[in-house]
C-alpha cells in the first residue's frame, strides 16, 4: 500500500428485507420538518410511498413533498429544491428512490443556505461547503451509484451542456440509508442493467491505477467477480433475492470510499460518459458502457501489467504461453462478452450521440490525472469516434 490516508464513513446502513422497520428509529433523531424527495411516481405505484408517509405521520413529522426528480437532475430542479427546503425549514431531507434522487438530495442539502449560486460555487468552482447543511437520509430503490454512502452529487446543466459531479466530504454523506433489496425488484430491465455497469465502472475507475501490491485491488477483484455472477442471475430472474442483495451490497462498497484508499484512481470513463450524457440526456450507466471499452483499449498499453492482472484474476483468462498484451486483450474481450450478455448498450450512437456533437462533447470533458495516461483533447475525440 502506497501513500498516506485517513478513512472515515459516517453513514449508518440498515440492510435486508426488514430494513424499512428501522426508519422510525432514525427519524426520532431529527426535527419535525421533513422534505420528502422522490422521482416520477413509481414509488406510488409500488405502494412504497404510502408506507413512507405512514411512518412519517406516525412519527409526528410535518411533510413537504418534492416530487419529479429526474434521472439526470438539472440545475433548475436544484434551485427549486433549495428554495423549497429553505422555505419549509427542512430539518431532514428524506430521499426515496435511486441514485439520482440521493445525489439530488445531497445537492439540495448544501444549496438551501448557500449565499452564492450553488452551481457556480460547487460545480464550476468546486468549492467546499461553508454554510448550513441539511442532513439527508435515503431509502434506496435502485442500485448503482453508491450515493447512499458517499458525498457525491451530480447535476446537469442543459443550457451549458455540462454534467458535473462534486464529491463532498463526510459532512454531506447521508446520515443513514435503508437498503432493502426487494425494493429494487420492480425496476425495468434497462435501468437495472445500466445500474450494474455503473457499479462495475465505479470499481474499474479505482482499480486501473497504480501498480503496487494493494489490498484495495484484492477487494475490488472480489467485488467484480461477485457482480459478474450475480448480474447474470438477476437478468435471468430479477426477483432472485440472493443475486439482488449481493448486487446492492457490492454497489455500496464500490463507491463508499473504502477501496479507493491507497489508490490514485482514474475517473476518465465517467468524465467522458457524463459529457455524452449532458448532450444526449441518456441513462448514466449506458453512457459509461458505451465509452468504457474504447477508453480502456486506448490506455491498456500504458497499464498492461494491471490489465493482465484484471484478465487473470477477474475473468479467469489462462496466461500460459501468451504475452502480456494478448492476456490483457482477452480480459477486455471477456468483459465485452459479459456486457453484451446482460444487455448493455455498446455504442454511443444508440444513445443519440451524433458526429456533429463530438467536438462539443470533447470540450466538455474534464481531463484528469490519476490513470496510466493523461488524455489529450485529440485522444478524447478519437475515443468518442471509436465509441460510435
Amino acid at each position: 500500500m502506497l501513500g498516506n490516508f485517513t478513512y472515515s464513513n459516517p453513514t449508518r446502513l440498515h440492510f435486508g428485507d426488514k430494513s424499512l422497520e428501522m426508519l422510525k428509529e432514525e427519524l426520532a433523531l431529527f426535527g419535525k420538518n421533513v422534505l420528502l424527495t422522490y422521482g416520477g411516481g413509481s414509488i406510488k405505484k409500488t405502494g412504497l410511498y404510502d408506507e413512507i408517509v405512514k411512518i412519517l405521520n406516525d412519527c409526528g413529522k410535518k411533510i413537504t413533498e418534492l416530487p419529479g426528480v429526474m434521472p439526470n437532475p438539472t440545475v433548475e430542479k436544484l434551485y427549486e429544491g433549495a428554495k423549497l427546503a429553505r422555505e419549509s425549514e427542512a430539518e431532514l431531507i428524506l430521499a426515496v428512490g435511486g441514485g439520482s434522487v440521493c445525489d439530488y438530495s445531497k445537492a439540495v442539502s448544501v444549496s438551501a443556505y448557500c449565499n452564492e449560486d450553488p452551481w457556480e460555487k460547487y460545480y464550476i468552482k468546486q468549492e467546499d461547503v461553508d454554510n448550513k447543511i441539511i442532513p439527508v437520509g435515503c431509502v434506496l430503490t435502485m442500485v448503482g451509484t453508491g450515493s447512499e454512502m458517499n458525498g457525491g452529487a451530480v447535476i446537469t446543466n442543459h443550457a451549458a451542456k455540462l454534467k458535473i459531479g462534486h464529491v463532498f466530504g463526510d459532512n454531506v454523506f447521508p446520515k443513514f440509508a435503508v437498503l432493502n433489496p426487494k425494493l429494487t425488484y420492480t425496476l425495468p430491465k434497462y435501468q437495472m442493467v445500466a445500474g450494474f455497469f455503473d457499479i462495475m465502472n465505479h470499481i474499474t475507475e479505482q482499480y486501473f491505477s497504480g501498480t503496487d501490491d494493494n489490498t484495495s485491488d484484492y477487494l475490488m477483484e472480489g467485488l467484480m467477480k461477485s457482480l459478474v455472477v450475480s448480474s447474470k442471475e438477476a437478468v435471468k430472474n430479477p426477483e432472485n433475492y440472493e443475486a439482488r442483495s449481493n448486487i446492492m451490497w457490492i454497489a455500496t462498497w464500490a463507491l463508499n470510499t473504502l477501496v479507493a484508499k491507497g489508490k490514485t484512481t482514474d475517473w476518465m470513463v465517467h468524465m467522458i460518459g457524463q459529457a455524452v450524457g449532458a448532450y444526449t440526456d441518456a441513462t448514466h450507466g449506458m453512457t459509461l458502457a458505451a465509452v468504457a471499452l474504447p477508453y480502456y483499449r486506448h490506455i491498456m498499453p500504458y497499464g498492461t501489467e494491471k490489465f493482465k492482472r484484471f484478465a487473470v484474476n477477474v475473468w479467469n483468462i489462462n496466461p500460459e504461453c501468451k504475452d502480456d498484451i494478448s492476456i490483457a486483450e482477452e480480459g477486455l474481450k471477456a468483459m465485452e462478452s459479459w456486457m453484451k450478455e446482460i444487455g448493455l448498450v455498446m455504442k454511443t450512437s444508440e444513445l443519440g450521440m451524433t458526429e456533429d456533437m463530438i467536438e462539443g462533447i470533447a470540450d466538455a470533458v474534464f481531463l484528469l490525472d490519476g490513470g496510466y495516461k493523461k488524455l489529450t483533447r485529440e485522444e478524447v475525440i478519437e475515443i468518442l469516434k471509436e465509441s460510435m
